[in-house]
């Protein structure tokens, strides 16, 4: 005898609707397929996939046509009822049910059932109140035709207040003594000396329309500026007495490529480059944290896709000092090998194979999967426009002091810090760097990465490259109250 769906009539009609009263009239049931034999040509899902995240969760129905899928909201208790047309019901599709974790943060569990002939209908029980984003995705990179779920909570998640929960967030603090300088020999991520060298920054007006454009993507008002009295200079920082140093937290923002959907490159024995950054990563997170006024976010701490737009904004809303962009390099001949570090061009890639770096890392937001219809489609543009001659020079002063680091502990691909027009590095006013660690294609430095010798090595290297461009490059004091 078949078993009902678990489903309750109650969660699938909305009073007063005509989709209640077409329910009501066959019965206000949900019936499993055998009730109803689906037509031949239904379509099938081939396989379901669950990426829980703190910033959202993930629901990817992977199957062998496009489908077509309504949702909506239900409260008391919160709810996402989505109907999918022109599919069958089948094992794959009812494994979703187990792949939802208990501690996923946004999903308590969710029900799955033949709603009507032809049409599948899923409830998800919500541990909280969601804004989702409900899209498609055309095959690419050995996927076939993809219908996405992205709960997002109502609130974004806030970099830092997510980091002061975890105690990785201080307040800026003053020395309560003289503190030795690198110049004397001491750490080189020492406090910051009172009068740091000037840099040069992208344009105020500039940043104030960028971070607009951001505000605008994820509903979040604009930073305030405090704004000069006419015929007055902006006011600076009071210099320290003679003899004292100024101190204040220096943030890394860490990227580890890809995630989630995207796999990045996969080395012959199986290594998928998305796990392998994200370990160095936190490798490479406890190292930095352990120098002195140093903290460190992460813009992905799990298995999960953050679309490459989103991490550049992670970056800024810490207002980070720093983005290093983690990788495993890939090529089409097993015998490439070396390390290498990328900054990005305002004038074309400095040579073929890195063009060809830059346009593939860059379709990670096609394989992994971002949602294209509600991101500002200016956005890229705007980056790029904004990425000045100056922080392309920090950035290139951070990469050859790392590149001279990871020299010494593997061989290098090129001798000097490539570019190219890499979208997750077009931080107006971050410097940026990417760090491919090695050839995940190539078999030896593909047991390289996989060896946890060398990936503390490889943390190590770029610990000391960046700590020495600070000594010798230190932060000018913020804007804004840490």
């Amino acid at each position: 005898m078949p078993r009902p769906s678990r489903l309750r009539p109650a969660d699938s009609l909305i009073p007063g609707s005509p989709r209640r009263r077409t329910l009501l009239k066959a019965g206000g049931t949900l019936l499993l397929s055998v009730i109803a034999p689906l037509p031949a040509s239904a379509a099938q899902i081939l396989a379901v996939r669950v990426w829980p995240a703190p910033d959202y969760t993930r629901v990817t129905l992977e199957n062998d046509t496009n489908l077509k899928a309504e949702h909506f909201l239900l409260a008391d208790p919160p709810r996402m009822v989505v109907d999918i047309d022109g599919l069958g019901l089948n094992n794959t599709l009812k494994s979703l049910v187990a792949k939802i974790e208990s501690n996923d943060p946004y999903i308590k569990q969710v029900r799955v059932g033949q709603n009507r002939p032809n049409v599948v209908r899923l409830v998800f029980d919500l541990k909280e109140e969601i804004k989702p984003q409900v899209f498609t995705l055309a095959p690419v990179a050995g996927y076939q035709h993809r219908l996405i779920f992205d709960l997002y909570p109502t609130r974004p998640v806030d970099p830092i207040a997510a980091m002061i929960e975890k105690g990785e967030w201080t307040v800026d603090g003053t020395p309560s003594a003289p503190t030795a300088s690198a110049a004397d020999g001491a750490n080189p991520a020492s406090p910051l000396p009172a009068a740091p060298p000037a840099q040069t920054r992208a344009a105020p007006d500039a940043i104030a329309k960028l971070e607009a454009e951001m505000s605008a993507l994820d509903g979040t008002p604009p930073p305030q500026r405090v704004q000069p009295t006419p015929g007055t200079s902006p006011a600076k920082p009071a210099p320290a007495p003679a003899g004292q140093k100024v101190m204040r937290m220096v943030t890394i923002a860490l990227d580890p490529g890809h995630g989630g959907e995207d796999p990045g490159a996969i080395g012959a024995r199986g290594s998928r480059e998305k796990d392998i950054v994200l370990a160095i990563a936190k490798r490479l997170k406890t190292k930095l944290e352990q120098l002195p006024n140093t903290r460190v976010m992460l813009t992905r701490d799990g298995d999960y896709f953050v679309p490459l737009g989103q991490r550049v904004q992670k970056a800024r809303k810490v207002q980070a000092d720093l983005f290093v962009s983690i990788h495993a390099d890939a090529w089409i001949s097993p015998t490439a090998r070396g390390s290498s570090v990328f900054v990005l061009s305002e004038k074309g890639a400095s040579s073929s194979a890195a063009r060809w770096l830059a346009n593939d890392q860059n379709k990670a937001d096609l394989v992994g999967g971002a949602n294209f219809a509600v991101q500002d489609k200016q956005l890229a543009s705007v980056l790029f426009d904004l990425s000045t001659t100056a922080q392309i020079n920090d950035s290139l002063k951070v990469g050859k002091a790392v590149l001279r680091e990871i020299g010494g502990i593997n061989r290098l691909h090129k001798a000097s810090v490539e570019q190219a027009g890499f979208a997750v590095l077009k931080a107006p006013d971050i410097p940026s760097i990417l760090v491919e660690t090695a050839f995940i294609s190539n078999p030896e430095e593909e047991a390289k990465l996989r060896d946890d010798r060398y990936q503390d090595q490889m943390a190590d290297a770029i610990t000391k490259g960046i700590a020495r461009y600070f000594a010798d490059n230190p932060p000018l004091a913020k804007s804004r109250q840490s």
